[in-house]
C-alpha cells in the first residue's frame, strides 16, 4: 500500500474514511475519474466486512460468500459494472449446485429454474411446481425492468435523465414496475404464492440476502436476485482468492490512477468549516486536508461522533442515533484435512424450525468450504471452511463481557457449538480431521470492523422506509456503505459507493464513462 498520495505532500482532492467494498468502490471510481484520492483504514489491511486473514498457510475470509455475476459480461451486478469501468477483473470459478439442510430433509438444489423446480416436485408435489413456475412468469417483467436500469447511472438531483438522455425514456414504459420494486417484496410473493415451503424458501433467500424477512427486504434486491439466479444458464461464481481478490482489485485500480490506501489510520474527526468538510484529523493529531470533500464509509451510530455536534442539527442526529440495526453474527473458521471432501456442495445452508421464523435466534447458519473450488485457499490436502449464523445473534448475551475472559470463552464455545451440530451430518469425523478451529462473535465483529453492537448493518424496513441517501446536511460530506441507498449486501454497497464518487463528477463524465463499459448507448 502506498503511504501517502502519489502527487506529493498536497491535499488530495478526496479523503475516503474506511475501505469497506463501498468505500473502495467510491475511490476506485473517484480516481478513474481524474481525482486524487487518499484511503484511509482503521484495521491493518481493507476491505471491511469482506477482508480476509491468514493462519499457518490456510485463508479464511469472514464476509461474502454467495456471489453472481463476476464472471461474464454485460452483467447486471454493480461490483461486476464498477470493475469493468476500473479496468479490473477477477477470475472466477463457477458452479451449479448447493447444499439445504431443511426441517425436509438434507437436499441438494440447483441454480436455475429447472432445477428448483425438481426438488419442489419431489418435496411438495407437482401443484405446487406449478405455482412457482406462474410466480416467476409473473415476476419476470419486474426482473427485466430492474436489469433494464443501469444502476451505475443513478446519481443525486436530475438522476437517470442527465447521465442516460435518451436511453433513459426508455425506461418510462417501465415506470409502474420500477416504482412497484421500491416496496418490500414479501406482499408480491404473498400475492402469488400459497404453499408453506415456497413461502419459506422466498423469506430464506431475503434474509441471506438483506438480513431481514421478505416481508421487509426490498423487492427490486430480490427481483435483480431472482433474474440472476432463475435464468437459463444460470450459475454462482467465486471469485478465486476469496473476497480479499475483490478487495485487491479495488485497491490496484485505486493505485494505478494515482490514488493512496494508508491502513492503520483510524479518524478521529471529519474537519468542517463553513458547513463544509475539508479534511479529517487523525487519532494520533495529524490533519489531512480535503480540496473537494470527504466520503465516509462508516456506520450511521459511528457517523455522529466524527462530526463537530455544532456542525450538525439536533433531529440528524437523532435519527443516525435511532437506526435501527440488524443483529450480529457468529463466525466458525476450521482448516481441516479433506483430500475426500469433494463430492460435497461448497455452500450449504441450514435451517432449525421454520415455525420460529427466519430470523429467530440461531434458526439459520450457512456452511462454505471455498477451497473445494479454489485450493490455493489451503495447503494440498486440506480445506477451509466458514461457518456464520446471518444476523440472528442478539447483542444482550456479549454487551457486559471482555474479548479474552473465561466468562467469554465460555459463552463462545456455548454458542458455536450450533455449527458442530450442523456440520456432523456432512462429515461425521469431522473432530478427527481439525487443524485449527476459530470462533467469532458480536464483540469481534465490534472489535474489527468498528460496528456498534457488532451489527450486520442497518435494518431499514422496506414496507416502511427506503434506506436514506448518501446526503448530509453538510456540504462535501457525501455517505456510502451499508447504512445508504440501496441497502445492505454488495450490490448494493457498490451501488452506493459509485453514486457517492459521481456526487464529485460532472454527469457528462458519468455519462462518458457509461457509453465506455457499454450501459449507455453514445
Amino acid at each position: 500500500m502506498t503511504p501517502t498520495p502519489s502527487r506529493g505532500a498536497a491535499d488530495p482532492d478526496l479523503v475516503v474514511v474506511g475501505s469497506g467494498l463501498g468505500g473502495l468502490c467510491a475511490a476506485a471510481l473517484a480516481a478513474r475519474h481524474g481525482l486524487e484520492v487518499l484511503v484511509l483504514e482503521a484495521h491493518d489491511q481493507p476491505g471491511g466486512a469482506a477482508h480476509g486473514f491468514q493462519r499457518r498457510g490456510f485463508h479464511f475470509e469472514s464476509g461474502p460468500s454467495l456471489w453472481s455475476g463476476l464472471g461474464r459480461w454485460p452483467s447486471g451486478n454493480p461490483l461486476a459494472q464498477v470493475l469493468r469501468a476500473v479496468g479490473e477483473s477477477v477470475p472466477v470459478a463457477t458452479y451449479q449446485e448447493w447444499g439445504l439442510l431443511l426441517p425436509e430433509g438434507q437436499l441438494t438444489v440447483g441454480v436455475g429454474l429447472e432445477p428448483f423446480l425438481a426438488v419442489v416436485r419431489e418435496l411438495r408435489g407437482a401443484a405446487a411446481a406449478e405455482e412457482w413456475t406462474a410466480f416467476m412468469a409473473w415476476l419476470q417483467p419486474y426482473c427485466e425492468a430492474a436489469r433494464a436500469l443501469p444502476l451505475l447511472a443513478l446519481r443525486p438531483g436530475l438522476g437517470l435523465a442527465a447521465t442516460l438522455g435518451r436511453q433513459g425514456l426508455g425506461l418510462l414504459g417501465q415506470a409502474g414496475r420500477l416504482a412497484a420494486l421500491g416496496g418490500a417484496f414479501g406482499p408480491m410473493a404473498r400475492r402469488h404464492l400459497r404453499d408453506p415451503f415456497l413461502l419459506h424458501w422466498v423469506d430464506l433467500l431475503c434474509f441471506l440476502i438483506s438480513g431481514l424477512p421478505m416481508d421487509q427486504t426490498s423487492a427490486a434486491a430480490m427481483a435483480t436476485l431472482f433474474g440472476e439466479w432463475f435464468e437459463p444458464g444460470a450459475c454462482l461464481d467465486y471469485p478465486i482468492g476469496g473476497s480479499p481478490a475483490v478487495v485487491a482489485a479495488l485497491v490496484r485500480a485505486l493505485e494505478r490512477q494515482g490514488g493512496a490506501l494508508r491502513t492503520r489510520s483510524p479518524v478521529a474527526e471529519v474537519l468542517v468549516e463553513r458547513n463544509r468538510a475539508v479534511g479529517v484529523r487523525l487519532a494520533d493529531g495529524r490533519r489531512i486536508g480535503a480540496r473537494r470533500g470527504v466520503i465516509a464509509n462508516v456506520s450511521p451510530w459511528s457517523l455522529p461522533e466524527l462530526l463537530p455536534e455544532s456542525a450538525t442539527p439536533a433531529r440528524w442526529r437523532r435519527r443516525q442515533a435511532d437506526t435501527p440495526a440488524c443483529r450480529s453474527f457468529l463466525h466458525w473458521h476450521l482448516a481441516l484435512r479433506g483430500d475426500d471432501l469433494q463430492h460435497l456442495p461448497i455452500h450449504h445452508v441450514w435451517v432449525g424450525d421454520w415455525r420460529r421464523g427466519i430470523d429467530a435466534e440461531r434458526n439459520m447458519a450457512v456452511l462454505s468450504m471455498p477451497s473445494l473450488l479454489d485450493p490455493s485457499l489451503a495447503p494440498p490436502g486440506h480445506q477451509v471452511l466458514h461457518g456464520y449464523t446471518p444476523a440472528n445473534e442478539p447483542w444482550d448475551l456479549w454487551r457486559d463481557l471482555e474479548r479474552g475472559s473465561p466468562a467469554y470463552a465460555a459463552l463462545k464455545a456455548e454458542r458455536c457449538s450450533l455449527f458442530h451440530r450442523v456440520l456432523a451430518p456432512l462429515i461425521p469425523d469431522w473432530r478427527e480431521r481439525v487443524v485449527l478451529e476459530l470462533q467469532g462473535t458480536p464483540l469481534t465483529h465490534r472489535h474489527y470492523l468498528r460496528m456498534p453492537q457488532g451489527s450486520y448493518g442497518p435494518a431499514w424496513p422496506a414496507d416502511a422506509r427506503p434506506f436514506p441517501g448518501g446526503g448530509t446536511p453538510i456540504d462535501g460530506l457525501v455517505l456510502c456503505g451499508a447504512g445508504t441507498f440501496p441497502g445492505i449486501g454488495v450490490p448494493p454497497v457498490a451501488v452506493s459507493g459509485a453514486m457517492a464518487a459521481h456526487r464529485f463528477v460532472p454527469a457528462r463524465q458519468q455519462r462518458q464513462l457509461l457509453e465506455e463499459i457499454g450501459l449507455a448507448v453514445p
